[in-house]
């Protein structure tokens, strides 16, 4: 079928669109990357003296980077729309958070999501795929203190002891509040027929649009973070508050993130925004820490039961495209999750000027120096 003159223009146009934001992002990281390191290791006397302080630096800094990333996407359209819990109720208190995994793009919208969230993104840490740390943003997470886990059973029982100790030596020494992990191990599509076919042989239920989630990384985040003796519930601002001072583990979140068609968002066309403006959507749950069992096989029957929630949720999201209301409820109710454009402008024009200053600053050195 022969090609339009308006086809042939619309293909061009997203083609240099798609190599403006691509040449864009490059020169993105090259300004903000850099700048992060550099300002850390210029404030190491600081880290020295008040490391309350050098780690509150680096997180804003850290939630700076993260908002560049989200900016991407935002200005792309790729916008979010949240249903269920408020999860700001709990944003001051320590939370795991619990999220399906269908494409790389599920962490870009978690960046963008949670960039309201109070001091949520500065204090977060991630548990990611080893893989990750081989980015462009690795050598940040590395520096922020988040965790690279290899997958595979050969590695299993090693990463379990090396999560353990890394949670006991950063998580609290940072002052991380919530730690978000991917319990069904990779991407929906790669782990599918594997988890279907465990399903079938364990007389559990058949999952299409998530797979049953891996418990290790759970159980030990739940056994290392967890206080003694824990309580709360998310529901009335005074309760939230009050038990904020309680020491350890708090809640768990449950996010789930759903994709219109479905569709999944992956990193390259968030890069490169040659799709079309598309909304996904998330769902928030929380749950008291105290109502999830400590003992293995209940708590592996515990987060089944959530990825079996999740089917159900996804399910009726692709079939109504809406979350269905909440238990007692007749209306979902959605909220639109909006960022500032000055403000996304405002910390892009700091990376670009930082990068500008760097670069004077080396200059002058070399000059001196030779």
């Amino acid at each position: 079928m022969a090609v339009t003159l308006e086809q042939a223009r619309r293909v061009g146009y997203t083609c240099l669109k798609a190599l403006l934001r691509f040449a864009f992002m490059v020169a993105n990281n090259l300004v903000a990357i850099p700048s992060y390191i550099l300002y850390l290791i210029m404030l190491q006397p600081l880290r020295i003296l008040d490391s309350k302080s050098f780690w509150y630096i680096e997180g804003v800094l850290f939630k700076w980077l993260l908002a560049m990333v989200a900016s991407w996407g935002w200005w792309a359209g790729y916008t979010v729309v949240e249903w269920g819990d408020d999860v700001k109720a709990v944003s001051e208190d320590e939370a795991m958070v619990l999220v399906n995994h269908q494409a790389t793009g599920d962490v870009c919208t978690l960046m963008m999501c949670l960039q309201d969230k109070g001091t949520v993104v500065r204090q977060m840490m991630w548990l990611m795929d080893h893989i990750f740390k081989y980015t462009n943003f690795g050598i940040v997470s590395l520096i922020h203190g988040d965790f690279f886990i290899r997958q595979g059973r050969t590695h299993r029982d090693q990463q379990l002891v090396l999560l353990k100790d890394h949670l006991e030596k950063y998580y609290r020494s940072r002052n991380r509040k919530w730690i978000v992990l991917f319990p069904e191990g990779g991407f929906l599509r790669k782990r599918r027929e594997t988890s279907q076919a465990f399903a079938k042989k364990n007389n559990l239920p058949f999952l299409k649009h998530v797979t049953l989630p891996r418990v290790g990384a759970t159980q030990v985040i739940l056994k290392t973070l967890v206080a003694p003796q824990e309580n709360g519930t998310p529901s009335g601002g005074d309760t939230v508050r009050k038990e904020s001072k309680s020491r350890g583990l708090q809640w768990v979140i449950d996010i789930t993130i759903a994709y219109p068609k479905p569709e999944p968002i992956d990193i390259q066309t968030w890069i490169l925004g040659y799709r079309q403006p598309t909304v996904t959507h998330v769902h928030y749950r929380i749950f008291p820490v105290k109502d999830v069992p400590a003992e293995p096989e209940a708590l592996t029957n515990w987060l089944y039961q959530r990825f079996i929630e999740k089917e159900d949720l996804l399910t009726h999201f692709y079939e109504t495209g809406a979350f269905p209301p909440p238990q007692g409820q007749t209306k979902a109710i959605s909220r639109e999750m909006t960022l500032s454009n000055l403000w996304l402008v405002a910390i892009q024009s700091f990376a670009f000027l930082s990068g500008g200053m760097w670069y004077c600053l080396f200059q002058y050195l070399y000059h001196c120096l030779f």
